[in-house]
């Protein structure tokens, strides 16, 4: 069994940690060991502090109970009650009377006793009635009394004290009143100086933003709405208390025309219905979620499930929780708002919440304009050939289906040739596969009905070709080639197409050398299609660029171009343009690359090449250092995908999207697209694309103070890196987010992450590495207040350094530097520990080492630790020498000169000199 000690050192972590499971668990535990070792105090604190957890940390239920053993025992022990204790307890009421409503298996009566409790013991103790009053409108407003606005009344006329909901709280619940009244411009105005001020409420700002998400839109103000949306929504997508504030964000979505967006919340939260903080919040989330499902295209599908069937199926669980709720408040209040849910009207066509969110179509998936093509059987298929040898796909797509329509029982030799033409769409639109090689099959046949032998082989190897490469897909398509290349009356052409087979093929199987090779043979043979030539020039073009002889592919893409431009530089030619440009961009040469891909992109017509231009401009950006240059074209790739239904093609571009926001420094942006990323990443199982982009959001959480945020994906990353390859990258996630904690002050927690990653460099074999995260675990433990356990640590860390002796030169720098540096930190837990002698040694020689080899600002720094020593052993003489010493180097206005001069201060003071005390504090530290 623990220590009582021990058991409140734990609690005291608790209070440092995120609401969520990982806080219960620990404040449960703690409840547990105190109960079996009968430390009253110590069972009373971790009930009052679990109550709090349970409430934000989603599980509502569980902190009746706390709060009713609490209340027992203050009216049973007064006296182990502090001021602080009964604040908290009072404070507790509120979270009863909100947490009784929202469990329809809850009698209402219950909830007027405790309300009346309230009230009595707010009355005997002199305190305001304003939270009461609140509470009391909470209540009639839930179960639709027409006394709430009588409460409301109330609530504003009476005085606020330290009882009341906090500056962003109770302000947030007058303008939901208010916005259920329709009197919008009163609720803006309302919050408009709360969100001016600081807002410091576990709750805030993102409650009252959410509330201010519909008045917003309703009164024009359409940015203020858009932010309100995405700054409160990533403050609370990751707590499942806040599971019906999610619900509202969905409707939001769900009214402004932005429903791909809010799919992905819906997917993204629809498992917390397994775990839901309450029926109040399920059901909510339920309705929110029928309707944005509502606004999508009832077939779509959703895993097992359609958008249509997943929407019913979630509007009738909220129908049922909403009948259980009028059942037990005796009024139809809460159907009534579910029915309003499911029905809600859009507020707007369209509000533009984000980049990454847009759901209109962009241009880059626009029809093309559409060719006047001709009647006549034979031109008309002509026509339809010439569009697909200029790579015009869809264009040639729509000749082909013109002729089919105007023409459905043609000439068996003008049908052969179109279903020739059926067969290479399908191979072009299918990759290949068995759809195209049966209708290569039977085009085959219908040649050869016609004695077409050469144009049968033709169809034949096109036939291997749709099948899956591998060896005997090419001995079989060579041996065709073959018969192709000796029959007499094959032309140039006819040869190259068969050796550009043979490429194809090649390519497949990830030979680009010998792929290389059949373009040159097929060069040779010389073609006359001047088409077929310059796709000739861009495969060459393609395949340099493959094996990484760039400035050639260079070369070959300007020629491509060149022989593109005398055809009138056909939509076909962006394939060279696209091969010259990322060559450019491999050798460096941003700017033409960038200039090469915008000329892609003016030649594309086909969606494809379009993408690979705008991505591959974006990217050139990127590595020409100009971030928000990239951002326009990663957007508008990104929403085409969105528009294409490809998800994961999608979330690696917000991959991409996320860091141009991020250089760009817009991190907020950077934070929504690799949120969305995320999400996706996960849900297609692509575990390293996911993993780099929680380490890019950590960061990103980072510089938007997001704490508890970039420590989950850092865990999450530790406990992903598990294999023995990853142990390197695992002690580094663990390690920063040891700095993270250790910079935030919660030291305990610092110590743990920091011992966890020196076992992950132990077993890696990392021993520089495991030496800083040993002396950090030390120092860590010593703010936290645990001598002993910060004594123990450094024992540690000291066996690491002496372990050095055996393989290493005790002169390289990198050793006397590690060396030193533990020294330094030493010195600190010393004196942490009261051990002057020690700290007084270890400081002196860290000082000494680290002038050795050149690192003077921590040697300054172990020069200020000598002095504190000295001065707490009681000699202010040797601390002055050392003192004078570091204010002649530091540099001026640094914080080490203000704390040297504090210092040199006190120790001449204690030498009675305090004129000249006085006189440093002068030049030091003016007032």
């Amino acid at each position: 069994m623990k220590s009582e000690d021990e058991l409140w050192t734990l609690l005291r972590e608790a209070y440092q940690m995120p609401y969520g499971g990982a806080q219960i668990a620990l404040v449960e535990q703690v409840m547990a060991h105190a109960d079996a070792g009968e430390h009253d105090e110590l069972r009373l604190a971790s009930r009052l502090f679990a109550t709090t957890a349970y409430v934000h940390g989603g599980e509502t239920a569980k902190s009746f109970v706390t709060f009713s053993w609490c209340r027992s025992e203050y009216d049973t022990h007064p006296e182990r009650f502090d001021e602080h204790d009964e604040h908290t307890l009072l404070w507790h009421f509120k979270y009863m009377v909100n947490g009784l409503l929202k469990f329809p298996a809850v009698p209402l009566g219950r909830t007027y006793d405790v309300l009346d409790d309230m009230e009595r013991r707010f009355r005997a103790g002199g305190h305001s009635l304003h939270a009461v009053y609140a509470y009391r409108y909470q209540v009639a407003a839930h179960v639709g009394d027409p006394s709430a606005d009588d409460w409301y009344a109330k609530w504003n006329a009476a005085p606020r004290d330290h009882n009341s909901d906090c500056a962003g709280c109770d302000p947030g619940e007058k303008v939901d009143h208010l916005v259920s009244r329709g009197r919008d411009e009163e609720a803006v105005a309302m919050a408009a100086p709360v969100l001016a001020g600081r807002l410091t409420c576990v709750e805030q700002p993102q409650s009252i933003l959410t509330s201010l998400m519909v008045p917003y839109v309703r009164t024009g103000r359409l940015t203020e709405a858009a932010d309100a949306h995405r700054q409160a929504y990533r403050r609370l997508r990751g707590n499942l208390a806040d599971m019906q504030s999610v619900a509202d964000h969905i409707e939001f979505c769900a009214r402004t025309g932005n429903e791909t967006r809010g799919l992905e919340m819906v997917q993204r939260h629809l498992p917390w219905l397994e775990r839901s903080p309450s029926p109040q919040a399920d059901m909510w989330f339920a309705a929110a979620a029928a309707l944005l499902l509502g606004r999508l295209d009832p077939g779509l599908p959703l895993g097992e499930s359609t958008a249509g069937e997943l929407g019913d199926r979630l509007a009738v669980r909220a129908r049922d929780w909403a009948a259980k709720f009028d059942e037990r408040n005796g009024s139809t209040a809460v159907s009534e708002r579910i029915e309003a849910l499911l029905a809600a009207p859009p507020l707007i066509e369209q509000l533009p919440l984000s980049a990454v969110a847009r759901t209109k179509t962009p241009a880059s998936v626009s029809a093309a304009p559409v060719e006047a093509l001709p009647a006549d059987a034979e031109a008309l298929l002509d026509r339809a050939w010439a569009l697909y040898h200029e790579h015009r796909i869809e264009a040639a797509a729509a000749a082909f289906a013109r002729f089919d329509e105007l023409h459905p029982e043609p000439p068996a030799e003008l049908a052969v040739r179109r279903l020739d033409g059926r067969a290479r769409l399908a191979a072009i639109r299918d990759d290949g596969g068995p759809v195209a090689e049966a209708l290569f099959q039977q085009a085959a046949a219908a040649h050869r009905a016609l004695g077409h032998e050469l144009e049968a082989l033709g169809a034949d190897s096109r036939a291997v070709l749709s099948r899956e490469a591998d060896d005997d897909m090419l001995a079989e398509l060579t041996a065709l080639t073959e018969q192709i290349l000796a029959h007499p009356g094959a032309d140039a052409d006819v040869r190259t197409e068969a050796r550009m087979r043979a490429e194809s093929a090649l390519l497949r199987l990830e030979r680009p050398d010998d792929a290389l090779a059949a373009v040159d043979a097929a060069l040779a043979e010389q073609p006359d299609r001047a088409t077929l030539r310059a796709e000739l020039a861009a495969r060459r073009g393609r395949l340099l660029l493959m094996v990484d002889r760039h400035e050639e592919a260079v070369e070959a893409g300007d020629e491509a171009l060149r022989q593109y431009a005398e055809l009138g530089s056909p939509p076909a030619a962006a394939i060279p343009a696209l091969v010259r440009s990322h060559a450019l961009g491999n050798l460096e040469r941003f700017d033409d690359a960038i200039a090469g891909f915008g000329q892609a992109l003016d030649l594309a017509d086909e969606r494809m090449y379009r993408l690979s231009a705008l991505v591959g401009r974006a990217r050139s950006h990127l590595a020409a250092d100009r971030p928000a240059e990239a951002i326009d074209d990663l957007v508008e790739a990104v929403a085409d995908h969105v528009a294409h239904g490809e998800d994961s093609p999608a979330a690696l571009l917000r991959y991409d999207l996320a860091v141009a926001y991020y250089r760009a420094d817009q991190p907020s942006d950077a934070a929504e697209a690799a949120e969305s990323a995320l999400d996706a990443l996960d849900r297609a199982g692509a575990q390293e694309q996911a993993d780099q982009t929680r380490y890019l959001l950590s960061r990103v959480y980072r510089d938007l103070g997001e704490l508890d945020l970039a420590l989950g994906l850092l865990d999450t990353l530790a406990a992903n890196l598990n294999g023995f390859d990853n142990l390197p990258a695992r002690g580094r996630m663990l390690q920063e987010a040891a700095q993270l904690l250790y910079e935030a002050d919660r030291d305990a927690q610092a110590a743990d992450r920091f011992a966890a990653a020196a076992e992950a460099y132990r077993a890696a074999g990392d021993i520089q590495s495991e030496m800083f995260a040993r002396r950090l675990r030390a120092l860590s433990l010593r703010w936290a207040g645990d001598v002993p356990a910060s004594l123990s640590a450094l024992a540690e860390a000291d066996a690491l350094s002496r372990s050095l002796d055996d393989s290493v030169d005790p002169a390289e720098p990198w050793v006397v530097w590690q060396r030193a540096m533990l020294d330094s930190d030493a010195a600190r837990v010393h004196i942490g520990a009261g051990s002057l002698d020690e700290a007084t040694a270890r400081s002196a020689s860290a000082a000494e080492a680290l002038r050795s080899i050149g690192s003077l600002g921590e040697a300054l720094d172990a020069d200020f630790l000598h002095a504190e020593a000295l001065m707490r052993a009681g000699d202010p003489a040797g601390a002055e020498v050392r003192l004078r010493s570091v204010l002649g180097a530091v540099p001026r206005g640094s914080q080490l000169e203000h704390n040297s001069a504090w210092m040199l201060a006190e120790s001449l003071e204690a030498q009675g000199r305090s004129d000249e005390a006085e006189e440093i504090r002068g030049k030091y530290l003016p007032q």
